[in-house]
């Protein structure tokens, strides 16, 4: 069983930074002991991301609009949630059964 090697944020930034001053990506990863295609992965995270890239422990990459709107969606979800039961709540006790009234 292999294990899955994990890299500092700063080992990956290094790592693009060389890959736009060398030529053959294919040497440096080499010497980097990864992939190319890692590398080139990378390269591509941080041309989207830049500042935003690599941000570890699983996080989900994404610009300050997409957090809000995130956090904006889980918010409506739970506004959502509490008025269905708030709803369901009145149904149960406007029933004209007169099992939960005074009458």
């Amino acid at each position: 069983m292999t294990t899955r090697r994990k890299f500092t944020r700063e080992f990956k930034l290094k790592a693009v930074e060389l890959s736009y001053q060398r030529e053959n990506i294919k040497e440096l990863s080499s010497e980097l002991n990864i992939r190319p295609e890692v590398l080139y992965r990378w390269r591509s995270e941080f041309a989207t991301l830049e500042g935003g890239s690599f941000p570890g422990n699983g996080r989900k990459k994404m610009t300050e609009e997409e957090s809000e709107l995130e956090k904006l969606r889980k918010e409506l979800a739970d506004v959502r949630m509490e008025r269905d039961i708030l709803k369901k709540a009145v149904g149960i006790f406007s029933k004209s059964d007169g099992r939960y009234s005074n009458s």
